[in-house]
This record gives C-alpha cells, structure tokens and sequence, in this order.
C-alpha cells in the first residue's frame, strides 16, 4: 500500500540569515550592554532589522538618527553599515565615546574609495540613494564620487577627461543586476578599473545563489523574511522575482498569509543577512502546524566570522 504524497512542501535553505558582519555588530551592543555604567546610544538602526532593534530598545538601547541627540561624554555605537569622516569628526566635538560596528567588508570599500580618490580617479559607486551604508561611502570622497542605481544613470555621469574611473559597489545588491551595470560603465569607460573581487559581501551572493536553488526546485512561491528596509532581503525577492516566481517579504509570522496554508504546491523560505534565526522558525513552525512538509535545502556551508574589537570583549 502506497502512502499518499503530501502536496503541500516547504523548502528552507541554507545558508540563510545572519551574516559575519550581522553576527559581530550584534555582539558588540551586547557586550556594551555590560560594559557602559548608564545609557548606551546606538546611530541608525544596528542591523536592518525591526525585531533586532526593538529586541535592544526592550533592553534599555537607545536609537538615535543624529549624534546632537546623545548627550556630550556618553557611549554610541556606529552601526554595521559605516559612517563618514564628517559623522567621526561630529563625534569627537561632542566628546562621545565611540564603539565601531561597522561591518569589515563595508570598511574594505571605504578603503577603496580613499585609496583611489587620492590617486586623482572618479569614483562610481553602485548602490541605492539614502541607503545608510551608501551615505556613508559617499562621504569618504564626496567630491570624487558619483552614485548610479541602473544603467541607465550612466549617461548623467560628466564626462571625466583624462582622469581614469572607478567603481566600487554596495555590498547588498543584486549581482545580476550589478554585473549589467558594471558591463554599460565599461561600454562608456573602456578603461574603466575595479576591484579584483566583487564589493558585494559573501553572504549576499550565497544567499541569492540559494534563491537560484530554490527556484530550480520548482517553487511556486518564495518568502524572505527580512524588514522592509534590508537591502539584502529585497534584492533576494528581485532575484527570485526576475526568475519569474513571486516572491513576499515578510518581517514575522503573523504576516504571513494564511491563505498560503491551504494552497498546494512548493514554497521556498530563506531570510535576509540581517534577520535572525527564531523569525524563520516561528514561520516553518507555522507550516508544520498545518501538516506541511518541510525539507531543509542546504546550498553551502559558512565558517566566516568576525572577531569584535578586543577592547570591549568581557
């Protein structure tokens, strides 16, 4: 006698969620958590992810948009996605005490950008206007440095003359679509120069490469589970998008649709760099609940991670 074959099946790859740089700007305001005698201020969001910030607000975390809204003397972390000179320089003034979260792979652009800046070359970063991390690369050479979000930006750029052009990307995009914008800025600038190795961060690209799975399985409908404002997660619904499969993000289990429950067919689930673990769970436990299978699709492995600075380890 032959089993009946559940149709309804829920596919979670892996790698998905947290990413190295994720995991270290997390641990650094739970270390400073234990560390500061008072208030603990943090600019911007840490991560981009509303259930991580509101789990640190819960904590006693402060998050603030401006430096002028911490009070002079007190502690503030940097968040993951970097700042400018001009924020640094804002800091020191009001005599705050600085603890750096930056993410290293957005560190390494910056690098790039200052390095290749002082060699006399325009700078082309590819990324998205107002994005945190994007505001804060364009500080490190605002003169030198132009943002183009498609190809067809590409046109505005003034022509440079003899000074030679550089790009250097976001580390959140999409890699498809980064790589047809790189390809129209070497139409324009043949002699266009760039990084040995791509600027988007390891996580992203593993994490679009496991959508691309997905949707080989055959999927009839992917969900990212990211906030609205992660890059990373919305390049993730792109990727499965452009593939042809809708895609929905979903910031926790009591968005997800319930009429999905009682549709047949393949879903696919994987989460955003900055979204954690338990959010994924509470959503597969949410399918169990209603007799779904759930496969688990692992893609690859990660063993990537970042120390803290050895300063505020307890």
């Amino acid at each position: 006698m032959f089993m009946k074959q559940n149709k309804q099946q829920l596919i979670v790859v892996r790698p998905r969620g947290f990413c190295a740089g994720v995991d270290r700007a997390i641990a650094i305001v739970d270390q400073m958590l234990n560390k500061v005698d008072g208030q603990l201020y943090v600019r911007k969001e840490i991560v981009h992810n509303t259930a991580v910030v509101d789990d640190f607000r819960n904590r006693g975390v402060i998050f603030v948009d401006e430096l002028d809204e911490v009070p002079v003397g007190e502690t503030v972390v940097f968040s993951a996605h970097g700042v400018s000179p001009e924020v640094r320089t804002h800091a020191e003034q009001l005599e705050l005490n600085v603890v750096d979260a930056t993410c290293p792979l957005v560190t390494k652009v910056h690098k790039r950008v200052i390095r290749n800046a002082d060699k006399g070359r325009l700078i082309v970063l590819i990324g998205h206007k107002g994005h945190d991390e994007v505001v804060g690369t364009m500080g490190e050479a605002p003169d030198e440095i132009v943002l183009v979000t498609k190809a067809d930006d590409i046109i505005s750029i003034t022509d440079p003359g003899d000074r030679e052009v550089y790009y250097v990307t976001q580390t959140t995009l999409s890699i498809d679509e980064t790589v047809d914008i790189v390809d129209a800025l070497r139409a324009r600038f043949p002699d266009l120069k760039g990084p040995g190795r791509s600027d988007i961060c390891y996580a992203t690209q593993n994490r679009q490469d496991g959508v691309k799975r997905l949707v080989e399985e055959g999927i009839s409908q992917l969900l990212v589970v990211g906030s609205a404002n992660s890059s990373n997660s919305q390049r993730l619904c792109e990727v499965a998008k452009k593939s042809g499969v809708p895609a929905e993000l979903l910031g926790r289990v009591d968005e997800l649709p319930e009429d999905i429950l009682f549709r047949e067919g393949l879903v696919g689930l994987t989460a955003g760099a900055s979204a954690p673990e338990y959010l994924v769970i509470d959503i597969v436990n949410k399918f169990r609940e209603n007799n779904w299978d759930i496969r688990e699709l692992v893609v690859m492995e990660e063993d990537i991670s970042f120390d803290i600075p050895a300063t505020i380890k307890e």
